[in-house]
């Protein structure tokens, strides 16, 4: 009878020991979807990085040109500028000459008024 005792004890220790081999099994399929969902994810989330790379490629062509056209149109400006500026000094100077000249006129005539 202890022999008996001993089988149902050893049996019972068999089935706890095949039974977490069976969930295992069981287990494995949700694993599996679980590893699909995330090679999935993994697969989308690379194909939207390459989607945001191209995206800044692109924006970064766009910007590259509008920053050259912009300083095309600034140098285009700045020599505008300089040229009008050139010319703002060059009738300063001219108004200058003028109105020295008109000065040296005006003394030479007062001079003559006051020696008559």
């Amino acid at each position: 009878m202890a022999d008996q005792t001993s089988d149902p004890t050893s049996s019972a220790a068999l089935v706890s020991v095949s039974s977490p081999t069976a969930p295992k099994k069981e287990n494995t399929s949700p694993v599996d979807s679980k590893l699909t969902e995330l090679s999935e994810s993994r697969a989308e989330l690379l194909i939207r990085i390459q989607n945001l790379k191209q995206d800044l490629q692109s924006w970064r062509g766009k910007l590259d040109t509008q920053v050259k056209v912009y300083r095309e149109e600034l140098s285009g400006l700045k020599k505008t500028l300089n040229l009008e500026v050139e010319q703002l000094r060059e009738e300063f100077k001219d108004l200058k000459t003028t109105l020295n000249q008109q000065q040296d006129d005006v003394s030479a005539s007062l001079k003559s008024l006051a020696t008559r």
